[in-house]
């Protein structure tokens, strides 16, 4: 038996599907589950072993569509820059190296060849590489990818205005072309091997499920779908997954309530083909009772029918994490993405107006993402740079314990994976009665403040509202009291625990 999880893409930012991901893929190691993760973007930016070890995924647990089709494994770029130098006769061809100034990019120019060629350290300390451009009278025209050894090129116009790829290639180890992917500019591709071509990405994800050969006792986990312009995934694993079982969890709010009534329902986007195809969903997977609740009774009212829906929630925790010292007093703590629905800004300007009540106040803002200049110049205009801060992407497992509250901005979240870790290390908590990670984390005045909200209220309510309970929890509160209600509250979301609901919900679907 193998469990496949179905993506899309992954970065150094990811989502919260990511990372649900690499929970799950941490409870199937301990349950001796196999597992893989199939991720279908064009991922070239970086190699993609990098990006998914990142959130702890093993290597040999990658599926990457357009490596599929080749025999180069998923592996972390160990190829060594002097063994590209010396492949390439760089030396003898009296290419000249320019000077680095530590960087990550290296410079071989040769005046003679009209070329420049930039390597792309990986790991500048071990001297490994994981891309070389090739620039030819100041015009791109190609670039390499290496992990252990090159796996792909892809090969530009070499147009002065309009330089673009026009083909790329994925090798075997031995270095022969596995297949060709012919691009046209106007978003139509060809994918060219030995003895058959693929006229779309979705052909040649077809046919990747088709030599997945999916048995019986299988099951798929389609957690992304059809994000992809190139790629319509979603429909191909619903068509071809059998005799697998097809299961489908939401990650989000999986409706929208301003335009939902007794009469019709307006799915989320990205669930509704999986709403409606229900017939073909073994079982569908949330993270609150709450969500399972309100899903099972709308599928009930408008498609009259009665799916199983498994609560299991989307993250775990190893162990609960207890402080290695005293808790910085007075100190918050939030986690996101930096983008506009994690209303962060509400977040700043409460801590601001707080901050004159509790002078010591400090607030650190964890994460990435395009609000980042906002936000810092939000910070910055209202002179708070000495006690809120932009701290950037770090694995926080052992960060929340040395904080006393985390505090949300978010108005909507499936689950939260950040709520629980803080919960697990005994934060206090402050956020909205929002769907449906706060409700399900927050316990008004027993280990938090779970704030009344309403959309129509002005940002300003909003804000008042955050800032009051800041200061009713630095000033009024009995902290000890709400971190040990928080402990008490991870309790269930132990990995041990969560392990046991999946292996519960797969022995079910192998037995049905």
């Amino acid at each position: 038996m193998t469990v496949y999880n179905i993506n899309l893409g992954i970065g150094w930012a990811s989502s919260g599907v990511e990372y649900a991901q690499s929970y799950r893929a941490q409870t199937f190691r301990n349950l001796n589950i196999s597992a893989k993760f199939v991720f279908s973007d064009l991922i070239l930016g970086n190699n993609i072993a990098d990006l998914t070890a990142n959130l702890g995924f093993n290597d040999d647990q990658i599926i990457w569509l357009y490596n599929f089709f080749t025999d180069i494994k998923i592996a972390p770029s160990t190829f060594l820059l002097d063994t590209f130098v010396k492949q390439n006769q760089l030396e003898e061809r009296n290419f000249i190296l320019q000077p680095d100034n530590d960087t990550k990019e290296l410079q071989y120019k040769s005046e003679e060849e009209k070329l420049t060629i930039v390597p792309r350290y990986n790991d500048r300390e071990k001297q490994t590489i994981d891309q070389v451009t090739y620039i030819f009278n100041n015009r791109l025209i190609k670039r390499d990818f290496y992990s252990y050894t090159k796996y792909a090129t892809e090969y530009y116009s070499g147009e002065e205005k309009y330089n673009q790829v026009v083909f790329r290639e994925f090798y075997n180890e031995d270095g022969t072309i596995a297949y060709t992917q012919h691009l046209d500019g106007d978003g139509h591709e060809l994918f060219e091997f030995s003895d058959q071509n693929y006229y779309s990405k979705t052909d040649l994800y077809r046919e990747m499920l088709r030599k997945l050969n999916f048995k019986a006792d299988d099951i798929i986990i389609l957690d992304r779908m059809d994000e992809d312009k190139q790629l319509v995934n979603g429909q191909l694993v619903f068509e071809h997954h059998l005799p697998a079982k097809l299961v489908i969890p939401v990650h989000a709010d999986h409706y929208d309530k301003h335009y939902t009534n007794d009469h019709q329902v307006l799915w989320n986007n990205f669930y509704e083909y999986q709403f409606m195809h229900y017939q073909d969903v073994a079982a569908y997977v949330v993270a609150t009772d709450r969500q399972r609740d309100l899903l099972a009774s709308q599928q009930k009212h408008f498609n009259h029918a009665k799916p199983q829906i498994n609560t299991i929630p989307v993250g775990s925790l190893e162990h609960l994490v207890k402080p290695k010292g005293t808790r910085k007093k007075h100190s918050l703590i939030t986690a996101s993405r930096l983008a506009n629905e994690k209303h962060i800004d509400w977040v700043i300007k409460a801590t601001v107006a707080a901050h004159k009540i509790v002078s010591d106040l400090t607030l650190d803002i964890y994460g990435e993402g395009g609000e980042r200049s906002r936000l810092q110049d939000l910070i910055t205009k209202n002179n708070a740079d000495s006690y809120i801060k932009l701290m950037g992407q770090h694995d926080l497992k052992d960060v929340y314990q040395k904080y006393e509250t985390y505090i949300a901005g978010s108005t909507s979240e499936g689950f939260g994976l950040s709520l629980m870790e803080a919960v697990g290390s005994g934060l206090s908590m402050i956020g909205f009665d929002v769907p449906y990670g706060n409700q399900t984390f927050i316990v008004d005045q027993q280990n938090g403040y779970l704030l009344p909200y309403t959309e129509d209220w002005s940002n300003s309510r909003k804000e008042q509202l955050l800032a009051d309970a800041i200061v009713k929890n630095f000033t009024e509160a009995d902290l000890t009291s709400f971190h040990e209600k928080s402990y008490s509250l991870a309790e269930s979301y132990l990995t041990k625990n969560v392990a046991k609901q999946w292996q519960q919900l797969i022995g079910e679907l192998q037995h049905a």
